[in-house]
């Protein structure tokens, strides 16, 4: 069997720096605000910690703007911060992975402000342009991620400019190879400074069509989502093939790539001996809820129906990545809503759905992603007016909805189901005022719960969502089961029930099974192999072999095949 590699046996945890911990007072995280806690998240078996972007930004769009590929934002720290935490994260064996976003940059990059001065400048061919219609239209139909039209006018230029996502966010020429080579070599500065990997932003829209044209509109507002205009055009992979070769290549380190829209049987072409990287992240498992593109309008909500499809794509993206590849197995991130209101209904006992979804993070077969907050089991945010919300895909969303007729209040449910805020309010570290993250005012409001749901709360509690993270960590490294968990073969059990979902992890002849309620029910089943086991972890203490008490989760561990 061949050998896995150092992040295919740890955890990586997914830092929002902006509101993991503030040490200056300013209301926003920083860097030594990461540093400071490097011992927190070695509790929780993490080996690699995902830093979303540090670099010097308008924060039009909290960093995914950015103007310096190769600095830091003053609001975050200094660039000898950022040297200490790399060089004290390494002691304590724990990799800092830098977020790429190679997409697009802010518009107030240099290269950007060169190039929309003239169509003679130095970069002018660095992003997309394109002529106005003949009646001084947009060049297509395209909306932008964030609502609102894909082009922009430029005055200086007399041309319309491409963003996928805000105005404030132009997309890269990447078919000029001086583009790429940039790009490029600002990774490798990063590697350079010791960094551990990269995550790798948007990468499934670099490629644009030779051909830009309208669609057939997806909604009232005549317009047509950008992704699927764009999204991984023929031809990106050989763009990615260059970037693993310019970059990755000799460097002991991983690379995960967002990739909406990469279907699980397709991942062999990504990731593996023959792929672009080493994980990637395909979201069939989050966006359950919308059947034509992400707009919230036509978004489906939860249904039990939710789960036997979750069951499918999860078990789909584990066969898919069985022989090739490996699996970055996540629920919650800066863009997503908090798992305990994704997957369960608002009645749910919130504590045993984020214990729930633990046990599948921790017994999946691939590199666990722990989001900020979700070992906390924190919840969805329900503010009350629009305005309280800083998210820039939120008030398109928001106007969109109202553009369609709905209601305010109809519109801002929308919001408090789906708003990216949701997963980007302060970390919960005390009982104090704001939860122990500042001592100034946070940028955005800390959940009313945070003196239950914080992390010094939760350490004192065995029952907590904390500790139950930090004893499926222990499980997971180290021990017999620990080869389980980290090498072992998977194979869906109970594919026709609508409510349970269970897996078999199998090293030679050990065995480990996950079994997960996802119904306020007590729910019976029938697996004849579990009767020679032991509960290895309970979401609730006393479990029962053949029934599942409502949100239940249980791990068994035992011979495999064994049977009365």
């Amino acid at each position: 069997m061949k050998d896995l590699k150092w992040w295919q046996k740890t955890n990586v945890y997914q830092v929002y720096p902006k509101s993991f911990l503030d040490t200056t007072g300013s209301g926003t995280g920083d860097l030594n605000g990461v540093t400071a806690k490097l011992d927190y998240l070695k509790t929780l078996g993490v080996g690699a910690v995902w830093l979303t972007p540090v670099y010097p930004s308008p924060m039009v769009d909290n960093g995914y703007d950015i103007a310096d590929f190769t600095g830091i934002d003053p609001s975050y720290g200094t660039m000898a911060d950022m040297e200490r935490l790399i060089a004290e994260a390494k002691e304590r064996h724990i990799s800092i992975v830098m977020d790429l976003v190679y997409n697009h940059t802010s518009d107030k990059h240099p290269w950007f402000v060169d190039s929309a001065a003239s169509r003679d400048s130095a970069h002018a061919d660095w992003y997309i342009w394109r002529d106005a219609k003949p009646n001084g239209e947009p060049p297509t139909n395209w909306r932008s991620i964030f609502g609102g039209s894909a082009w922009t006018w430029c005055e200086a230029r007399q041309q319309y400019y491409l963003h996928t996502f805000a105005s404030a966010q132009p997309d890269l020429n990447w078919e000029n190879p001086a583009v790429r080579q940039a790009l490029y070599e600002a990774a490798n500065f990063w590697l350079g400074k010791g960094v551990g990997g990269f995550r790798i932003d948007a990468i499934v829209y670099i490629k644009k069509p030779p051909v830009f044209a309208d669609g057939e509109p997806d909604s009232d507002d005549g317009m047509v989502n950008v992704h699927s205009m764009i999204a991984n055009t023929p031809g990106i992979l050989d763009f990615l093939h260059e970037f693993k070769d310019k970059v990755f290549v000799g460097h002991d380190i991983f690379t995960v790539a967002e990739a909406n829209g990469v279907e699980p049987k397709d991942l062999d072409k990504w990731v593996g001996d023959k792929g672009a990287f080493d994980m990637l992240f395909e979201f069939s498992h989050t966006t359950l809820e919308f059947p034509s593109g992400e707009i919230w309008t036509q978004a489906t909500g939860y249904t039990p129906n939710l789960i036997p499809r979750l069951k499918k794509v999860l078990t789909d993206s584990q066969k898919a990545t069985a022989h090739n590849g490996w699996y970055p197995i996540f629920f919650e991130n800066h863009d997503q809503m908090r798992c305990v209101d994704h997957y369960f209904p608002a009645e749910a006992d919130k504590k045993l759905a984020a214990k729930a979804m633990a046990t599948l993070i921790m017994t999946l077969r691939g590199t666990p992603f722990i989001y900020e907050g979700q070992e906390l089991g924190l919840g969805n945010v329900a503010w009350s007016s629009i305005q309280d919300y800083n998210d820039i895909s939120s008030h398109g969303q928001y106007q969109l909805a109202l553009g369609e007729g709905k209601s305010e209040s109809e519109a801002l449910r929308l919001v408090h189901r789906y708003s990216r805020d949701n997963a980007r309010t302060p970390m919960q570290w005390t009982s104090e005022k704001n939860a122990g993250f500042t001592a100034g005012h946070p940028w955005l409001p800390v959940h009313a719960d945070f003196r239950e749901q914080c992390v010094e709360s939760e350490s004192l509690d065995e029952n907590s969502v904390l500790s139950f993270y930090r004893r499926l960590a222990k499980l997971r490294m180290g021990g017999e089961v620990a080869e389980v968990l980290q090498r072992g073969d998977f194979a869906e059990l109970l594919p026709k029930n609508a409510s349970i979902m269970a897996f078999k992890r199998q090293l030679g002849t050990t065995a480990v099974y996950t079994l997960v309620n996802f119904s306020g029910e007590m729910r019976a089943y029938d697996l004849p192999e579990l009767t020679e086991t032991k509960a290895i972890s309970e979401s609730i203490t006393g479990s029962q072999v053949g029934r599942l008490r409502p949100w239940e989760a249980v791990v068994y561990v035992g011979k495999a095949g064994a049977k009365s």
